[in-house]
């Protein structure tokens, strides 16, 4: 079952004094952050592994974003960013990894 769920890029979030002065954009660790926060609710994602993350066009502040995931069949979480019909960022996380 695959979920849905908007995000809109803060405008004023400090990294973007680095990222870029002039022109900002959402660095790509905030949409992955946003990504996690979503798909476990809030809570801590604890141990996991990012099987693979694209970042597929930049995302500037304020844009509205829709963060739709759904778990796979070997337990891992798919997810994919977009904001209108442009696809932002995808990615495969597993959750919760022990040694």
């Amino acid at each position: 079952m695959k979920h849905s769920t908007h995000w809109q890029a803060p405008v004023d979030h400090p990294a973007y004094l680095g990222h870029f002065p002039g022109t900002p954009i959402v660095p790509g660790v905030m949409l992955l952050d946003a990504a996690l926060h979503i798909i476990t609710g809030g809570l801590s994602a604890g141990r996991s592994e990012v099987r693979s993350l694209k970042f597929l066009s930049p995302v500037t502040p304020g844009e509205s974003l829709l963060v739709e995931h759904e778990s796979t069949p070997d337990g891992a979480v798919r997810f994919e960013i977009s904001c209108g019909a442009r696809k932002v960022a995808s990615g495969v996380v597993v959750l919760g990894i022990t040694s």
